[in-house]
């Protein structure tokens, strides 16, 4: 394997794709690597089941960012608890 190649990735061309559009390094990685396993298509099938961020509370805002390993968030207002979910 090439030296510039991140062996976790399963999907560099998914994943370049994802980084040029602007994505975190972890979002475009998790979904490149869900795609290599499951197919495209499902990966596609599978988004939109959670409810818009603006219906959830902070407490909920806060448990989901700690839960997918974001930092910083503590102090966040929600407004921007959301853009740091929706880039993580």
């Amino acid at each position: 394997m090439p030296k510039d190649k991140t062996p976790q990735i399963k999907d560099d061309e998914l994943y370049e794709k994802l980084r040029d559009e602007g994505n975190s390094k972890q979002k475009s990685a998790r979904i490149a690597n869900a795609a290599a396993k499951e197919g495209r298509s499902a990966v596609g099938k599978r988004g939109g089941k959670a409810g818009d961020y603006e219906d959830w509370t902070v407490p909920d805002l806060k448990a989901r960012a700690r839960e997918i390993g974001l930092r910083g968030y503590s102090k966040q207002r929600k407004d921007q608890l959301i853009e740091s979910l929706r880039n993580s």
